[in-house]
C-alpha cells in the first residue's frame, strides 16, 4: 500500500478576525471558523482557514494590509491608523494614545520575511518605508477594479487577501 495522506474531518474551531470587512468599513471583531483534518495514516493534523486568516495573528490579512497602506502610502500617523483598523481604538490608555506599536511590529515582520511575500527591505529603512513597499507589493496582487483607476489603499486591502 502506498504512502500519502488520508485526511478525515476532525472538527472545526472558531477564530477571531479583527479589523474592517471593507477598506472603508468600521473596524470590527468577526468570528470565522477553521476546519481541522486529521491524517489517518500519520495522525498529523492540517488546518484549513479562510484566506483572510493568518497564522498566529488576530487581525485579518486585509486589515494588516490596510494598516500598512495607511501608514506607508497615505502617511497617516499611528493613532490615525489605529482608528481606521483596530476594533479597540476607543479603548486605549493614555500611554498608548499617541502611538500604535502593532503597525511597527508588522513592518518588522515584513522586513524579516515573516509576514507576506515581499522583497526584502534594507535594514536602514524606516518602518514607514517598509510598510510602503509591502503595501505597493500587495496592491499589485489585487484584482483589477470593476471601474476606474485603482485606489492604492483599497488595492492593498484586496491584494492582501489574494496571497
Amino acid at each position: 500500500m502506498g504512502g500519502g495522506i488520508v485526511l478525515h474531518g476532525h472538527g472545526r474551531r472558531a477564530r477571531q478576525a479583527w479589523g474592517p470587512a471593507t477598506p472603508g468599513g468600521k473596524p470590527e471583531l468577526r468570528e470565522t471558523f477553521v476546519r481541522i483534518f486529521k491524517c489517518k495514516r500519520c495522525h498529523g493534523t492540517a488546518t484549513v482557514a479562510p484566506r483572510e486568516t493568518l497564522r498566529k495573528r488576530l487581525y485579518s490579512a486585509a486589515a494588516i494590509g490596510l494598516a500598512l497602506a495607511l501608514f506607508g502610502l497615505a502617511g497617516l500617523s499611528l493613532p490615525e491608523v489605529r482608528e481606521r483598523v483596530s476594533p479597540w481604538a476607543g479603548a486605549v490608555g493614555p500611554s498608548s494614545a499617541a502611538t500604535w506599536r502593532t503597525v511597527v511590529r508588522w513592518s518588522d515582520a515584513v522586513r524579516e520575511g515573516r509576514l507576506f511575500e515581499v522583497r526584502r527591505s534594507p535594514e536602514t529603512w524606516s518602518a514607514r518605508r517598509v510598510a510602503e513597499r509591502a503595501a505597493t507589493t500587495l496592491a499589485a496582487r489585487a484584482p483589477p477594479p470593476a471601474t476606474g483607476p485603482p485606489d492604492l489603499v483599497s488595492a492593498t486591502f484586496f491584494g492582501a487577501l489574494a496571497g
